[in-house]
């Protein structure tokens, strides 16, 4: 029985997969016309399965000798540029005898040659003695450094004009950016790597992107196919909603429902089932979303995603901002307009920044927040955090790395641990509006004892020093947002952090307050 993947190269008698060459239209183009080109994306979206799955096909159609290999083993040894060749030529001769006929192998044993000029000779030598043109596959060629990223790519530059007859007719470069740009340096190095190009043969660079809407049911369709059980109630849309169609996401959502939480064939799988799914993925920080939010300290990450996150980002249409480069390259943000990928990261970024606040809320359980009827009381949740905000606010704020968000993540760190293990709180940032939307989403039973939700609205604002205060914004936007979500009364929460503000324990307090729209609105300032 075939399952979803979530670790390592998808294979097609063992998991739902899509086919994996559609995923790189113009590849096999570009092999004919014997191009040296890049394919990038973020970690964990199919390049490697993609690849491999092209190198098979050209090598089994008999035109070619295609292989894929890594460039990971030359990663440790940093600037010592011989050592890393011969990590390189060594898995690549691991990968021919795993892979290939034995036929197109390459050389019993490479030629001698410099330090500087180990892999040039190694891929000339084999180029001459394989009765088929290469194709190869350097994966991972960003996880070089420095001096070993230079001497590889300017070899591979040499070897350009001889393409075809005394060096591969083709090669492809794989890794995480986009290394045209010459500043793939692991770890995004924004320096240039020296001041004239080292590869500048490059004929395009291709991207994977993540599934459509299309694709996640044909995914989750083979599922449906295999084993009679279908995502019902909106669950293939609501999948897509919550992943954005991040591959790995879209098959880590569909296992934890099939084998975690174990719904068992041929119950319906339901939206419902994919929301308690992405909660305990979040709580158990996978290894793709922990290695994710990892990066959220980087200074390049930071100054992306922390104005990103007050809603106050602006510049979406840039096309020179480094920074917004890298970070869309690692796959946390997607671009025009500049937001963050899908609500799941949204989630993970919000809990791990806020993960120091949570620690120090003394929250009770839910329950002693839940009226006789089931339902959540909303003012007493406010009313026990601005008690807590006046006493310990501007210290835990203070320390949080994240400061220009930092009361916006304090509010929600309390909110999440209210709601932990029943309710939802669903986060949007409102790029350049200077606001966070919140949709506090509650289960309780009705009169009838038939399951529903009470859904609350927040929007948080901050009144940030040399600006006029938001109020009137916030409600012209709260009544927008209540609009949206149709509901007739919210709760607008604004944080003063201009340096001439009261003083918090006495500019913390509550108030009322009428949209345009005639929405009832309960204030707090804080």
């Amino acid at each position: 029985m075939r399952y979803f993947n979530t670790g390592g190269v998808c294979l097609s008698d063992l998991h739902y997969m899509l086919p994996p060459e559609p995923r790189l239209p113009g590849a096999r183009e570009l092999v004919a016309q014997r191009a040296f080109f890049v394919v990038h994306a973020p970690r964990q979206t199919g390049k490697t399965t993609s690849l491999r799955a092209l190198c098979k096909t050209l090598t089994a159609e008999g035109d070619y000798a295609a292989l894929h290999f890594s460039c990971e083993g030359g990663q440790a040894v940093e600037d010592d540029y011989a050592e890393a060749q011969r990590a390189i030529l060594a898995d690549l001769r691991f990968s021919a005898r795993a892979d290939l006929p034995e036929e197109l192998h390459p050389p019993a044993r490479w030629p001698d040659a410099s330090d500087s000029s180990l892999l040039g000779a190694a891929l000339e030598s084999w180029s001459r003695a394989c009765p088929r043109p290469l194709v190869l596959v350097f994966d991972e060629i960003d996880a070089l450094r420095g001096q070993s990223l230079i001497s590889v790519l300017r070899q591979l530059r040499a070897g350009h004009p001889k393409r075809g007859t005394a060096f591969p007719a083709s090669v492809i470069l794989c890794g995480l950016r986009d290394v045209r740009d010459y500043k793939a340096a692991s770890g995004g190095d924004p320096s240039r790597l020296g001041t004239a190009s080292p590869f500048n043969v490059l004929v395009k660079s291709l991207s994977l992107g993540n599934f459509s809407a299309a694709e996640v049911a044909e995914l989750y369709g083979q599922h449906t196919a295999d084993t009679g059980q279908p995502f019902a109630g909106g669950a293939l849309d609501h999948a897509f909603e919550l992943t954005g169609g991040q591959p790995w996401l879209v098959n880590a959502l569909a296992r934890e429902v099939v084998d975690e939480i174990g719904i068992p064939a041929p119950e319906p799988i339901s939206a419902e089932h994919l929301d308690e799914a992405k909660e305990r993925l979040i709580l158990a920080r996978a290894t793709h979303l922990d290695s994710l939010v990892d990066k959220l300290h980087e200074d390049r990450v930071r100054r992306v995603i922390e104005p990103l996150m007050a809603g106050g980002y602006t510049d979406a249409s840039s096309g020179y901002d480094d920074d917004v480069e890298y970070v869309s390259d690692l796959g946390l943000i997607s671009r025009k307009p500049v937001e963050v990928a899908n609500p799941i990261y949204r989630e993970v970024m919000v809990r791990l920044l806020a993960a120091r606040a949570e620690d120090a809320l003394p929250v009770p359980p839910a329950p002693s927040f839940v009226r006789p009827d089931g339902t959540l009381d909303l003012r007493r949740v406010l009313e026990e955090f601005a008690e807590f905000w006046r006493e310990n606010g501007e210290i835990l704020a203070n320390g949080m790395s994240y400061h220009e968000v930092a009361p916006q993540l304090v509010i929600m760190a309390w909110l999440q641990r209210i709601v932990n293990g029943g309710g939802f709180v669903d986060r949007e940032y409102g790029i350049g509006r200077g606001r966070i939307d919140l949709l506090l989403r509650w289960p309780h039973e009705d009169a009838k004892g038939k399951r529903c939700w009470q859904r609350e609205a927040l929007e948080l604002k901050v009144w940030a020093p040399g600006r006029p205060d938001p109020l009137a914004k916030g409600l012209q936007q709260l009544d927008a947002y209540l609009e949206r979500v149709g509901l007739d009364e919210g709760v607008l929460v604004l944080f003063d952090r201009r340096p001439e503000a009261a003083e918090i324990a006495e500019r913390t307090v509550f108030g009322e307050a009428e949209t345009a729209g005639g929405r009832r609105v309960v204030l707090l300032r804080g």
